[in-house]
C-alpha cells in the first residue's frame, strides 16, 4: 500500500526497513537458477552462506541454508556450479539486506542443460537468427582482426601465431575477457560490442579453447547470441574443438572447428596466394603469347600469299588479257562498222537506183494533175486539160489533146 508522507512527515528508517520486511514476509517460496560465485563453510557453524549469480546479467543474490540442507549435495557442489535452489526471500532489517532462506538445493546435471540449450536453440532458429541468408561474407584479406579471448590463453596464442605466420602484416585488436564463469558473459558481450563499433575491424573472432559443457555454457548465453546476431561487423566463432557446438556456432557468420582452424579461414595464406598469382601470371603471360604467335602466323600466311607478296603481279597477268580484249573489241568493231557501210552502200545504191529521181534521169516524166494527183491511167484525164509534166530537170505544162 501506498504510504502518506511527505518532507514535514518522514518515516524512519527502521520504520522503512520494517515495512519492506513485512512485504517481503508475504512473498512465498520460489525456485531459483544461479552460478555459485561464493561459498562459506564455516567449521562448526550450522549455517551455510552462498551467493547465487545470473551469468547473463550482472546480478547476485545472498543465499543461506542450514548445514544439513548444503551436506545433501556438498559432494556434487562447488564454486562455479549451476544449481537450482527452493528458498523464501527474507528481509535483514538491521542492514537493509535481501537474502534468500534456502530448503532445498539441486545441482542442475548435464542432461538438463543440454536440454535447457537444445528449447534455447529451437526457440533462436525460429526467430531467423541462425538463418543462412542473414550471414555475412568474411573479406579476403581483413586488414584489422578483432579478437575477443582468455587472457594470456592457447586460444589467443594459436590465433595470433598461425594468423601471423600466414600473412605477417595482419593486425589485431585483442579484447582479454574471461571465458568461464559468472564474468564471462557480461564481458565477452562488452567486447563484441566494442570491436564491433570500431569501423577499422574487419572481422571477429571469439574464440577459446576446449572444455566441459559447463565450461562452454557462457557461449551458449541468449544475451551474446543476440549481441552476435546484431553486430554488422562479420564473426567467426571458435569456441573449443570439433565436437563442441555451443549457440554461438550457429549465430555467428563462420564456425570454425579450433582456433588455429580460425585463423586459416580468416587469414589467406601469403605463399599459397603468391603461387597463385605466379600461376594466374605465367597462364596470362602463356595466353598472350599464344595469341601474338597465332596471328604472327595468320600475318605470315597473309603476306606469303601472291597477292600479297607482288601486289602488281595480278595486274600484270591481267593487262596481256586486257589488251588482247581490247584488240579483239576494235577488230569486232572495226568488222560490224565495214559491214554496217557496205551494207549502207549497197542500200543507197538501191535506193537511188530505184528512186523516182532515177527514173526521170533515164528521160522519164511524171504527169501530175493540178491538184498534184500522179496520172496512172490515160482515163484519168480529159481532153484539153492542162497537166503538169515533171522531168529531172524541171518541170512545165502540158495541155492534152483529143
Amino acid at each position: 500500500m501506498a504510504l502518506n508522507t511527505s518532507a514535514d512527515a518522514p518515516l524512519p528508517v527502521g520504520e522503512v526497513s520494517r515495512l519492506i520486511g513485512g512485504w517481503i514476509d508475504r512473498l512465498g517460496a520460489v525456485w531459483v537458477e544461479g552460478q555459485i560465485t561464493q561459498l562459506s563453510r564455516r567449521p562448526g557453524a550450522g549455517v551455510v552462506f552462498l551467493t547465487l549469480r545470473d551469468p547473463s546479467y550482472d546480478i547476485s543474490v545472498s543465499v543461506t541454508c542450514y548445514r544439513q540442507v548444503f551436506e545433501a549435495v556438498a559432494d556434487v557442489v562447488s564454486e562455479g556450479a549451476r544449481v537450482v535452489v527452493l528458498a523464501k526471500p527474507e528481509w535483514y532489517a538491521p542492514r537493509g539486506q535481501l537474502s534468500l532462506r534456502a530448503t532445498e538445493i539441486k545441482p542442475v546435471g548435464v542432461g538438463e542443460l543440454l536440454a535447457r540449450l537444445e528449447q534455447l536453440k529451437k526457440s533462436l532458429a525460429s526467430e531467423g537468427l541462425f538463418a543462412a541468408d542473414r550471414k555475412k561474407a568474411l573479406p579476403f584479406l581483413p586488414q584489422l582482426i578483432g579478437l575477443v579471448c582468455g587472457r594470456a590463453s592457447a586460444a589467443e596464442r594459436d590465433v595470433l601465431e598461425n594468423a601471423r605466420h600466414r600473412w605477417p602484416a595482419v593486425r589485431f585488436e585483442v579484447r582479454n575477457v574471461p571465458v568461464q564463469g559468472v564474468h564471462a558473459v557480461p564481458q565477452v558481450v562488452q567486447a563484441v560490442k566494442e570491436l564491433d563499433a570500431l569501423d577499422t575491424v574487419d572481422v571477429i573472432i571469439v574464440a577459446r579453447g576446449g572444455g566441459s559443457v559447463e565450461d562452454l555454457l557462457p557461449f551458449s548465453d541468449e544475451q551474446l547470441v543476440r549481441a552476435v546476431a546484431a553486430c554488422r561487423t562479420p564473426v567467426v566463432s571458435a569456441i573449443g574443438h570439433e565436437p563442441d557446438n555451443p549457440l554461438l556456432d550457429f549465430v555467428a557468420d563462420l564456425r570454425a572447428s579450433t582456433p588455429t582452424d580460425a585463423a586459416k579461414k580468416v587469414v589467406p595464406d601469403v605463399g599459397e596466394e603468391y603461387e597463385r598469382v605466379r600461376f594466374l601470371r605465367d597462364r596470362a603471360r602463356r595466353s598472350v603469347q599464344s595469341f601474338i604467335d597465332r596471328e604472327e602466323r595468320g600475318l605470315a600466311h597473309a603476306l606469303a600469299r601472291p597477292s600479297i607478296e607482288d601486289p602488281h603481279r595480278m595486274v600484270d597477268e591481267r593487262a596481256d588479257q586486257v589488251s588482247a580484249l581490247l584488240d579483239r573489241g576494235r577488230r569486232t568493231l572495226g568488222h560490224l562498222l565495214d559491214r554496217a557501210d557496205s551494207e549502207l552502200t549497197h542500200t543507197h545504191a538501191r535506193v537511188v537506183a530505184l528512186s523516182p529521181a532515177a527514173t526521170l534521169q533515164r528521160g522519164y516524166a511524171v504527169l501530175q494533175k493540178t491538184d498534184g494527183h500522179v496520172v496512172r491511167d490515160a482515163d484519168e484525164v480529159e481532153a484539153g486539160e492542162a497537166l503538169r509534166a515533171r522531168v529531172a530537170e524541171g518541170e512545165f505544162t502540158v495541155r492534152v489533146d483529143a
